[in-house]
């Protein structure tokens, strides 16, 4: 879970939270959820050349979040195989589900960026957290 407190920046004139900034939170929080699992990436793009990018994401829109609302962000991992990694996202807001997503992740190499298999030692670790 990443705690995201909403800014001015976050909104538009309403005060409500820009769609787009949705996704912002979201990819915060897979970073930290990477980090959790000991990889930075910074370093799996130094050490193993790559990098994840988003290949395909699938969201919904169920509430509006507004200026100074503090969101938790979450992020569930569903499938894991090849090149690919797919996690369930949420952001709730006080417990009440504001918005989710099915993000597809692929592994791809840092010169060329196409895809490879995801390295050995992460899918070690996924396997461990997902057992």
């Amino acid at each position: 879970m990443w705690p995201v407190r909403v800014y001015h920046e976050d909104t538009d004139t309403a005060g409500i939270v820009y769609y787009a900034n949705y996704l912002k939170f979201m990819e915060r929080a897979r970073t930290e959820w990477l980090r959790g699992l000991g990889f930075e990436q910074t370093v799996l793009a130094r050490q193993h050349n790559t990098v994840f990018v988003v290949r395909a994401l699938t969201i919904d829109y169920l509430q509006a979040a507004r200026f100074n609302d503090e969101l938790a962000v979450t992020v569930e991992l569903l499938v894991v195989r090849g090149s690919l990694i797919e996690i369930a996202q949420t952001i709730r807001r006080t417990g009440q589900v504001v918005v989710t997503a099915v993000v597809k992740l692929a592994c791809v190499n840092t010169q060329s960026f196409k895809p490879v298999r995801i390295p050995q030692a992460i899918r070690e670790k996924l396997a461990m957290r997902n057992a």
